[in-house]
């Protein structure tokens, strides 16, 4: 399989890290190699680890991502990476303004992946409680399952 996944939110410390992981962590058990990683559409957290928050809530699942560092996303991942996921609207808008026109990667809201759960986005869980994180949690590994079913189609 040569498909390469990135995951967009706005500041890339709680969203688009949980699905990044949510998706290694799927792919790693159904015993798939797929490229993942994840991006932010904005720069205030370049180079900061996940919020505390998405590091337990992932550590709680048997997952360290303490190690990730928060980067902007580039007109280059557009030729990069073959999917690319907003987790919401806003990103979505943000991400086909900063679009290159030769980027070959399919663009979409990864909620759109869910069935049921088109044209939702996953819940920012930053100015919210620890709840809002598990939330956060379900939501990107349900789509992590279906993007794999999907890519194995």
């Amino acid at each position: 399989m040569s498909a390469s996944v990135l995951f967009v939110c706005l500041g890339n410390i709680c969203r688009s890290p949980l699905a990044e992981a949510a998706l290694r962590a799927e792919a790693e058990r159904v015993g798939l190699e797929i490229v993942v990683d994840s991006a932010g559409t904005g720069d205030w957290h370049v180079g900061s680890p996940p919020d505390r928050r998405a590091q337990a809530v992932a550590l709680r699942h048997g997952i360290d991502i303490s190690g990730y560092r928060g980067r902007q996303v580039t007109a280059a991942d557009f030729r990069r990476f073959t999917h690319v996921f907003a987790l919401d609207a806003e990103n979505l808008g943000n991400l086909r303004r900063v679009r290159p026109s030769d980027g070959t990667a399919e663009l979409r809201l990864l909620m759109d992946m869910v069935p049921g759960r088109e044209g939702s986005g996953v819940t920012d869980p930053y100015f919210g409680d620890d709840a809002g994180f598990d939330v956060t949690w379900a939501d990107v590994t349900r789509a992590a399952e279906a993007i794999l079913e999907r890519l194995r189609e």
